[in-house]
């Protein structure tokens, strides 16, 4: 029995999820003729108290889709420097935008209101790139699965409004954030003019991401969406499988939550362990005391049959997710009290 705690974008479907698929309403999504995606765009949209939602085959393409709507080549936008925008989607807003970025070393992955005041340009400046968007990441992934406080992005969007700056969620892991601080999706509807949200996550479905925004957002989306080869046929058998994920496995990630708090507190009490990023949500990163320890370390769990990553600097993740069930959680909580460095 293998044991993959590397992320949550390792679940397969369930036996439910693949039954709800095989009764898809498919048709052809060019033309807005698949009932099972229509369903679930209006449904996210309604969730959120926006006007309008489009399905994507990838968050970093709905990302991607979002950078251009807000800006033009040689714009400006502000984010975290561990940011999924800026490290993980292959330069994106450069290479597909001729947009720059402004990096903060942001908290945990947070950036804040002084944060983007302080990276803003003076559009009258020429030598100076536009600053005309700022990209929020929610929860955090390299900072461990951290949450923003609402309070905090509402100072931000007060700093963006003032500046006519156009504000962008990434929430892949927003379910997390909803779940663990008990807030709602239109609290984050109305503070963003974009936002994009992951389905093959933490809810498990197989594929697919959603961007939401206004029907004029959306409707230039549709085409950019086109533009970078994301238009796509019977889409219903994939997004069935996140309507299923949307209505069943939400509630459920306070388990996730629970079980890598459980972990964290286990490893609080090792003198190997260095550092652990206080618990949030899913996502537990931390850092032994020996950095020459970390091949040992995870030898010793792959002996074991449990496989978690190393992402830079010291610092190794685990994430829970959907497929790891209890009887995995007790081996591997019995498994690392056992280890010694």
């Amino acid at each position: 029995m293998e044991i993959n705690l590397i992320s949550d974008t390792i679940t397969k479907p369930t036996p439910e999820m693949l039954n709800y698929m095989l009764k898809a309403r498919v048709g052809d999504d060019v033309y807005k003729q698949d009932g099972s995606t229509n369903e679930l765009e209006t449904a996210v949209a309604e969730l959120f108290g926006m006007e309008a939602a489009l399905f994507f085959p990838s968050g970093t393409m709905a990302n991607q889709v979002a950078i251009k709507l807000h800006t033009q080549p040689g714009d400006q936008l502000i984010c975290d420097r561990s940011s999924h925008i800026y490290q993980f989607e292959g330069g994106g807003a450069a290479v597909n935008h001729g947009v720059s970025s402004a990096l903060v070393d942001g908290d945990r992955g947070r950036i804040t209101a002084e944060d983007v005041l302080y990276h803003y340009t003076d559009p009258n400046n020429i030598h100076l790139p536009v600053t005309k968007l700022v990209c929020l990441e929610n929860t955090t992934n390299m900072g461990g699965g951290a949450c923003y406080e609402l309070s905090e992005i509402e100072r931000i969007k007060e700093v963006c409004e003032a500046r006519n700056i156009k504000l962008h969620l990434d929430g892949a892991r927003l379910w997390n954030a909803l779940v663990a601080k008990s807030q709602h999706p239109t609290q984050f509807g109305a503070l963003f003019d974009t936002i994009s949200v992951c389905f093959s996550k933490s809810l498990g479905a197989p594929v697919g991401s959603v961007l939401l925004g206004s029907k004029e957002l959306i409707q230039r989306a549709i085409r950019l969406r086109k533009v970078m080869g994301g238009g796509m046929r019977q889409t219903g058998y994939l997004t069935s499988a996140a309507l299923f994920a949307l209505k069943n496995n939400v509630s459920r990630l306070q388990r996730d939550h629970y079980r890598a708090k459980q972990i964290e507190m286990l490893l609080n009490k090792k003198t190997w362990v260095k550092e652990i990023l206080p618990v949030q949500t899913n996502i537990l990163v931390f850092r032994l005391e020996d950095d020459a320890n970390i091949k040992p370390f995870l030898d010793k769990l792959k002996q074991k049959n449990i496989l978690i990553s190393e992402i830079g600097k010291g610092w190794l993740r685990i994430v829970t997710h959907l497929d790891y069930r209890e009887v995995m959680h007790e081996y591997v909580l019995e498994t690392l009290n056992q280890i010694e460095l």
